[in-house]
C-alpha cells in the first residue's frame, strides 16, 4: 500500500511538471509575441521601413533570453538553437504594420491588452531566467539578478535601437522593481519547497499585479534631478 501510494505520488508530480512545461512553452511564446508587438510600436514610433520593423520586433523579443544565455555562458543563444522564438517575433513585427491601418490596434490599446501582455511577458521571463540560472548553479542573488535582466532586456534592446533612454531607468513606475520582487519570491518558495504550481504561478502573479498598478495608478520609484539642470 505505501508503495502504491508512493508510485501515485510521483505520478501526480511528473503529470504536474509536465502541464506546467506545456503551460510555460505556450506563455514563452505569447511573451515573445507581446515583445514583438512593442518592438513593432516602437519602429513605428520613429518611422523605420519594414527591414527596421522586423528587426527591432524580432530583437525585442529575444534580447532578454539572450542576455541571459550569454550572462550565464551558455552558448549558442537559445534562439540558434530553436529559431522558431525569433521567427515568431519578426512575423509578428510585420504583420503589426497591416494591423496599424485598421482599428485592431486602437482597441488593442484602449483596453490595454498590450500593456498587460507585455507585463505578462516579462513576469513569465523573470521566472523562468531565474530557474535557468539556479540551474546553471548560480547563487541566489546572482539568479535572481539575471531572472530581472531576462525580463526587461528586451525592452532595453528596443529603447536603445529606437534611439530612447531605456523605459527601465526612467519611466518613474515599477518595472525592473516588480521583477525584482517577483525574482525573489520565486526563490523564496523554492526554498519552501512548496507545490510546483504555486512556486511557477505566484512569482507571475506578483509581477503582473504590481506592474500593471503601477501603470494604472502611478506608482513608482522617485525621480532624481539636479536644481538648474
Amino acid at each position: 500500500m505505501t508503495e502504491q501510494l508512493a508510485t501515485a505520488v510521483l505520478t501526480e508530480s511528473d503529470t504536474v511538471a509536465a502541464t506546467l512545461g506545456v503551460v510555460q512553452r505556450v506563455l514563452e511564446y505569447l511573451g515573445t509575441v507581446a515583445f514583438a508587438i512593442s518592438g513593432a510600436f516602437a519602429a513605428g514610433r520613429k518611422q523605420m521601413d519594414l527591414v527596421g520593423v522586423v528587426a527591432l520586433g524580432a530583437t525585442v523579443a529575444v534580447g532578454g533570453g539572450t542576455l541571459r544565455d550569454l550572462l550565464l555562458g551558455e552558448t549558442p543563444v537559445f534562439w540558434v538553437t530553436e529559431p522558431t522564438f525569433l521567427l515568431v517575433g519578426a512575423a509578428t513585427a510585420l504583420l503589426v504594420v497591416p494591423l496599424a491601418r485598421t482599428r485592431t490596434l486602437d482597441v488593442l490599446r484602449r483596453l490595454q491588452v498590450i500593456e498587460v501582455s507585455d507585463a505578462a511577458g516579462m513576469a513569465l521571463f523573470v521566472v523562468i531566467g531565474t530557474n535557468v540560472a539556479l540551474s546553471a548553479g548560480a547563487s541566489a542573488v546572482s539568479a535572481a539578478v539575471v531572472g530581472v535582466v531576462a525580463g526587461v532586456g528586451g525592452g532595453v534592446f528596443r529603447d536603445v535601437l529606437a534611439n530612447e533612454l531605456p523605459e527601465v531607468l526612467s519611466n518613474a513606475q515599477f518595472y525592473a522593481t516588480a521583477a525584482l520582487l517577483g525574482a525573489a519570491v520565486h526563490l523564496g518558495l523554492l526554498e519552501l519547497d512548496v507545490d510546483p504550481a504555486v512556486v511557477f504561478w505566484v512569482p507571475i502573479a506578483v509581477i503582473l499585479t504590481v506592474r500593471l498598478l503601477a501603470v494604472r495608478l502611478g506608482w513608482g520609484m522617485p525621480t532624481f534631478t539636479i536644481a538648474g539642470e
